[in-house]
């Protein structure tokens, strides 16, 4: 027996239908269906897809993860058949968590979706954030103040891209990048994701890139803020270059 034939059944007896009736619903015979049950049999790539849509679970759950163990009532459907894992509370009714610890940013791209990488991590409660579903991950660089170096944001799960708000911060996650915390702005059918330290400069992406997005709800540092030390002379160099850069535009202008 192996993890998918103990799933497929676990699935079959849950949703408490005979093997005709999934069979019929995947167009294949009812023997097949059995072998696959039974582990005599293994489904091609085609009837993976099938019993994945049919079930509303994603492949790579279907092949590698004890689904007999989790709560899939109390799972968040996604896009594609994935899933997050359940929206967990203390015994308060506070929501729970889930922190990606600075190690782990690395493997996150890839455990996403992996509920046993998910249900690895620590949690933390926050009271005064209980409806949604959140997640809190590191930062790294300075390329939106006052958070640096050492800082975590907690991000409420965006279920569709269609969600994002133009000029919100949003820790988006991407295929290239992996996880980024960015100002995000919509251009036609893509994005704009915005530094706010004009040091760096913004840049374009497709929401083919883009695999998650969870939207600012709070952020929290473990390292003291320290302010650019910009000398009083500087500053006053910078306004009355500034004033002279307007009084030339006014002057075309004009």
């Amino acid at each position: 027996m192996s993890l998918f034939s103990d799933n497929i059944r676990h699935l079959r007896m849950k949703k408490d239908v005979s093997q005709e009736i999934v069979a019929e619903s995947l167009f294949i015979s009812r023997d097949i269906l059995a072998k696959y049950e039974q582990g005599k049999s293994q489904a091609p790539y085609e009837n993976l897809i099938k019993l994945s849509r049919y079930y509303h679970v994603s492949i790579d759950l279907l092949l590698t993860v004890d689904i007999r163990k989790i709560d899939m009532d109390g799972l968040i459907k996604l896009d594609d058949n994935r899933i997050v894992l359940p929206i967990t509370v203390d015994q308060n009714g506070g929501n729970l968590i889930e922190i990606i610890p600075q190690k782990a940013k690395a493997g996150y791209l890839s455990g996403y979706s992996d509920p046993e990488f998910i249900e690895s991590l620590q949690h933390i409660a926050l009271p005064f954030l209980r409806n949604g579903k959140y997640r809190a991950f590191p930062i790294e660089g300075r390329s939106m103040p006052p958070f640096q170096e050492g800082s975590f944001i907690v991000g409420e799960y965006v279920e569709h891209l269609e969600h994002i708000k133009d000029g919100h911060t949003y820790i988006m996650l991407t295929k290239n990048d992996g996880i980024v915390y960015k100002r995000v702005f919509r251009k036609g059918k893509k994005f704009m994701f915005h530094s706010d330290n004009p040091d760096f400069e913004p840049y374009e992406v497709t929401p083919s890139q883009i695999l998650e997005a969870w939207k600012y709800a709070c952020g929290f540092t473990t390292t003291e803020y320290e302010p650019d030390n910009i000398p009083h002379d500087t500053v006053k160099n910078l306004l009355l270059e500034l004033k002279r850069d307007v009084s030339i535009l006014k002057n075309k202008i004009q």
